[in-house]
């Protein structure tokens, strides 16, 4: 793959508005700041992070805590294996003020919002934020979420997916509701808005009926970028329709190319443009002012912060499976993957990546340690050489990029790893554009008008 020395990567943060980042011990680091119900917490955050002139800052999201182990949540408030999830919705209100240039997105289910609900929260977000707004499109995975919601067990794969296409069928119909110029608020004649630029959707499918129009005109950038996460054939396919940055779970860099080239032909076939559409692999990233300082700082990450038993909990929560009966170095076979309704790409990518056998203990570490994405570890050049290799070699369009500990893994990637990538012109030096998808070079969607009284396609 060959890149124009004018291409930039994209940097996303992986948040969690909670206890923990995406790494099950960071609550443990002595450097943690502990004030995740606080809001100017996660204001700091923000201010960082656009100081860094990162894209996006989005949050992760479960609609339960963690209690498929054991069939109990024990575990999970006992050793701190992510029992707090806050609201994203206010979470993102206060970040709405507190930063002006930067990204903002957050995780929101469609087995368990409904499509009016989903459209008018991100369209808000979108006009409040002036054109900053992202949702992250996922499908839940465990029956945790669903007893939340009043159903006894989740839904299967299959289902959870031809729901989502409908669902984003109605949403992206509800945001194209309202035309660009559709307000004139002309005071003088009393003149509001054009009646003939606001749209009735009347969507109708298998799962949804909504009628519409939405309560919110269409935003500075149209519609909120959308982000999906899906790694599994239909995940992939979904993403192919749907999404403009696809945030993904490569462990290195072999299985991302392969990732990326299949995505990118996906795109492809789907009738989209590839180039449209950005692809972002989690990364964690552990620098030092020498190299020696960023591998000690490494191994107090791989071996001391996370307990063994949060290491299971998150696993049985991921894969909608009790693990409680199984020992560590059990085998993760064919049969056990087919009894778990939970995220089956992830066994797929690990099996790839660790040579075919796969144990517990590897998932278990997979979901809760530094080995859920690769680990660019070194001094700022170390690591800006790392990074610039899998963008330039095809393997990202840029990073999702998660932190060992709040707000201290940020600090470090902010005050050394983004002006060795500047110096380079692999990165921004400042902010060119008002909204998220001038940042990541996504033009604003052409509106098109609800088809009435059928499903979109």
């Amino acid at each position: 793959m060959t890149r124009s020395p004018d291409d930039q990567m994209a940097l996303v943060a992986f948040m969690q508005a909670g206890s923990t980042s995406v790494y099950a011990g960071s609550w443990r680091h002595p450097a943690a700041d502990l004030r995740f119900l606080d809001a100017s917490y996660y204001a700091e955050l923000g201010r960082l992070l656009e100081l860094g002139c990162f894209d996006l800052m989005f949050f992760d999201d479960r609609l339960a805590m963690p209690g498929i182990y054991g069939d109990s949540v024990a575990e999970a408030v006992r050793y701190g294996a992510r029992p707090i999830k806050l609201d994203l919705s206010t979470v993102l209100g206060v970040l709405t003020g507190a930063t002006s240039r930067i990204g903002l997105g957050a995780t929101y289910s469609t087995t368990y919002y409904t499509p009016y609900h989903v459209a008018r929260t991100f369209a808000t977000l979108d006009q409040l934020s002036r054109g900053r707004g992202a949702w992250n499109v996922v499908t839940s995975v465990n029956d945790s979420e669903a007893q939340n919601f009043g159903v006894s067990s989740h839904l299967g794969p299959a289902e959870r997916y031809d729901r989502a296409d409908e669902f984003l069928e109605a949403v992206t119909g509800l945001w194209d509701s309202w035309e660009d110029d559709a307000l004139i608020l002309d005071r003088e004649s009393g003149l509001f808005a054009d009646p003939s630029k606001v749209h009735q959707l009347d969507y109708h499918s298998a799962h949804f009926d909504v009628r519409g129009p939405l309560t919110v005109p269409r935003s500075p950038q149209g519609r909120p970028v959308i982000l999906q996460a899906g790694s599994s054939g239909r995940g992939r396919d979904f993403a192919s329709r749907w999404a403009e940055l696809i945030f993904t779970g490569d462990p290195g860099i072999d299985v991302a190319r392969s990732h990326y080239s299949d995505q990118k032909a996906r795109i492809a076939e789907s009738g989209r443009d590839p180039n449209s559409v950005k692809i972002c692999p989690m990364a964690y990233i552990v620098v030092g002012e020498s190299a020696s300082q960023a591998q000690e700082r490494e191994q107090m990450f791989l071996n001391d912060l996370v307990h063994p038993m949060a290491s299971l909990t998150l696993l049985s929560e991921l894969m909608n499976y009790d693990f409680a009966a199984h020992d560590l170095d059990d085998i993760v076979t064919d049969e056990l993957i087919s009894s778990t309704t939970g995220i089956r790409g992830l066994v797929e990518n690990l099996r790839t990546h660790i040579g075919g056998t796969v144990r517990i203990r590897d998932l278990a570490g997979h979901r809760a340690t530094l080995l859920q994405g690769p680990r660019f570890v070194g001094t700022a050049t170390q690591v800006a050489d790392q990074m610039e290799e899998w963008f330039t070699t095809g393997a990202c369009d840029g990073f999702v990029l998660a932190a060992t500990h709040f707000p201290g893994a940020f600090e470090d990637v902010v005050r050394m790893v983004i002006p060795e990538l500047q110096r380079r012109g692999v990165f921004r030096k400042q902010y060119t554009g008002a909204t998220l998808r001038d940042h990541l070079g996504l033009a604003k969607p052409e509106y098109v008008t609800p088809a009435r009284g059928d499903a979109r396609v």
